[in-house]
């Protein structure tokens, strides 16, 4: 109740005066507009009085120029694209920057092998250096020649299985120069790094190495696939075409030219007139040759196709095999197209170029078992 009379009895403030200097209040007052003011306002521009305008500057008076900047305007102008005392691109075409522009080239400077990709590019330039060098170390020397990688190799040599011109190498780092003979396991290793390169073959080339007669072959279709020396894995006519394998890797070689692995090939042929059904038979069968009995994994008509047209599989590896069936019962073979060789087909590869093995497709063909 106390602070209820408290509250009640001190003074309230008055929302429109402020406290003056002095310490009072005074009211707040509006300030009177003069009506002369007012009429001035409303009267038009023209009775207005005029401002006072300022006084306009004096000209300046002309600078003559110097003996040296009235030569520079004399001077003839440069062509456009010609060098000039002010042209900053010179800088550029001297090699003064970190990143020099390139010249433009439509065509000019672009690799006469189209058919490689930038890692095949890479891969070949790292086995040009390999070419160059003298000496290789041991274990570099093994993990080339396909057998295992550098730390099986660096085991191996451990263990005192590696020879090196007929005495057992033990040391860690030893390096081999490309003269010397080195043996594993009782056979002698190449220190070549295995390449492995398919080719889709055009007719007119002989899957060969060399010719005497100077007839084309598939080493002038592969002459830039690799720095090594490439042997085709099994023929194709000259009159044939498809996929053909071409690697240095011998073991490899022997292993797909067996007739143990039962290699699979398939063929796609187009003969000079319809194959009949009891034809179709025979061939399923077996077609007796000089060698013997030619047997066919399968055989059959291809899928909207005309009836000259068929597709086999086949795993013998004798010569113009297939040729020779069909002449056997009297058709002539016009075209003929492996498709697939050991698991590897033609895609995306066109007639006349070539690819590099992937990975894979390399550790495929090295699990092929008898």
């Amino acid at each position: 109740m106390r602070q209820d009379r408290n509250q009640s009895d001190r003074p309230r403030k008055s929302k429109s005066s402020k406290p003056s200097p002095s310490g009072g209040s005074r009211p707040r007052t509006l300030k009177s507009r003069p009506a002369d003011s007012s009429k001035e306002s409303r009267a038009p521009r023209e009775q207005r009085e005029p401002k006072e305008l300022k006084e306009p500057k004096s000209p300046r008076e002309p600078r003559l120029f110097t003996s040296g900047e009235a030569k520079s305007f004399d001077a003839p102008r440069p062509k456009r694209g010609s060098a000039s005392p002010f042209d900053t691109r010179d800088k550029f075409s001297k090699g003064k920057s970190k990143y020099p522009r390139k010249p433009f080239s439509r065509g000019e400077d672009r690799p006469e092998d189209t058919g490689r990709s930038f890692v095949q590019q890479r891969r070949l330039k790292k086995i040009d250096k390999d070419l160059h060098k003298e000496t290789i170390r041991l274990n570099k020397y093994i993990a080339n020649s396909g057998i295992c990688s550098r730390r099986e190799a660096d085991e191996l040599i451990e263990q005192g299985l590696v020879e090196v011109n007929g005495t057992v190498v033990t040391e860690m780092g030893y390096q081999v120069e490309k003269t010397d003979r080195v043996v594993f396991d009782g056979q002698n290793i190449t220190p070549e790094k295995p390449v492995y390169v398919l080719l889709n073959k055009p007719k007119g080339y002989i899957s060969t190495t060399k010719d005497e007669k100077a007839r084309k072959t598939v080493m002038d279709l592969v002459a830039n696939a690799s720095p090594y020396r490439l042997f085709p894995v099994g023929r194709l006519d000259r009159t044939s075409m498809g996929v053909i394998l071409l690697t240095n890797d011998g073991h490899l070689t022997k292993k797909l030219t067996h007739q143990s692995f039962n290699v699979k090939k398939i063929y796609h042929v187009s003969l000079d007139r319809k194959l009949s059904t009891d034809d179709l038979r025979l061939i399923a069968e077996g077609v007796r040759l000089e060698e013997g009995v030619a047997e066919v994994d399968s055989i059959s008509f291809i899928e909207g196709k005309p009836k000259n047209e068929v597709g086999i599989e086949i795993h013998s590896g004798w010569n113009r095999v297939i040729r020779r069936i069909f002449h056997k019962l009297g058709y002539e073979v016009e075209t003929l197209d492996r498709v697939m060789f050991a698991g590897l087909t033609k895609k995306n590869i066109k007639r006349g170029h070539w690819r590099i093995l992937t990975e894979l497709e390399v550790n495929n063909l090295k699990m092929l078992k008898e």
